[in-house]
């Protein structure tokens, strides 16, 4: 059985529930292309605080990772890391919950990806999850071998006695283009006991990452837990995203929007906005709240096309 850790309740739980609760991807969505975040998107952000809204960054990325990008006084509450394995109060940094994955469940994990000749990584468990050892095969795998190049410092080749590791907190296999489809529907046929979440890779934006997770790990169900200790309602809730690892959260959301620049598939399936690049989750929070007449603030409003001055 995974392991589930609550770190008793949060610290800023509140007497009177928030207004709201405001969800929001980063890469792709709130993170632009240029890995810079967009004044107006910031804004937004501060209005939504201002309305008593407590706002979530909810990622992909380890803790570690996310603090790689992350500006000064970026005006959120929470994170959501590591697609919900973790949840980290957003000022001071305090790890409120986390999910790992036991020694048998990794074995296990280990000896079906192996079969199906997949790379991939195993990462130890919060806050070190941005710690993998790897095995990799003999076919070359450009998008793999990058992330093992971006994380040199933090990667090792995978013993063979996987009982060593200790607990960890997801696998990630990493599958070219043409072998996802196959190799998905493989891993969720063989290893129902996990959760397994599909993402495009963030790196060459093709590849296809097969994330393993304990039964129970997903973006929406970390934002239950989390709208339960502040006590606001479903009803309340928005999230925007732009890919596959942000369905179910999107799905549990009583309002959401995918960015412009997400798959056709999920812009089949969901209200569009602009792209990342275009401000889409300012758009999203305009439409959300239905902001009313402009601010008469002396100060001029920020740009779609600014940058952050933080």
């Amino acid at each position: 059985m995974a392991i589930i850790v609550t770190n008793g309740s949060i610290a800023s739980t509140p007497i009177q529930p928030p207004a709201g609760l405001f969800i929001t991807d980063l890469d792709g969505t709130l993170l632009r292309s240029d890995r810079t975040f967009a004044a107006a998107d910031l804004a937004a952000l501060r209005r939504l605080g201002e309305r008593g809204v407590v706002r979530v960054v909810a990622t992909g990325r380890s803790i570690f990772s996310f603090e790689s990008v992350r500006p000064a006084g970026l005006p959120i509450d929470y994170v959501i890391f590591s697609s919900g394995a973790g949840i980290a109060e957003h000022s001071g940094g305090r790890i409120v919950r986390s999910a790992s994955l036991e020694t048998d469940e990794i074995r296990h994990a280990v000896g079906i990806l192996r079969s199906l000749r997949l790379d991939f990584m195993v990462q130890r468990s919060i806050p070190d999850s941005h710690i993998f050892g790897y095995v990799a095969g003999t076919d070359a795998n450009p998008d793999f071998e990058a992330r093992i190049a971006l994380y040199r410092r933090f990667a090792f080749p995978l013993p063979d006695d996987i009982d060593r590791f200790g607990p960890a907190t997801q696998l990630v296999a990493i599958v070219p283009p043409a072998q996802a489809p196959a190799a998905l529907a493989a891993v969720r046929r063989m290893l129902k006991g996990l959760s397994i979440i599909r993402t495009t890779s963030p790196l060459d934006g093709r590849s296809t990452w097969i994330e393993l997770f304990p039964a129970g790990v997903s973006k929406s169900l970390a934002t239950e837990w989390l709208a339960a200790e502040l006590g606001v309602s479903r009803a309340h809730t928005l999230a925007v995203g732009n890919d596959f690892n942000d369905l179910d959260l999107l799905e549990w959301a009583r309002t959401r929007f995918v960015m412009g620049n997400a798959p056709v598939e999920l812009r089949e399936r969901f209200p569009a906005v602009a792209s990342n690049d275009g401000c889409g989750v300012a758009e999203a929070i305009a439409r959300w709240i239905e902001l009313a007449k402009p601010s008469r603030s002396s100060a001029a409003p920020a740009r779609c096309g600014e940058r952050s001055a933080e």
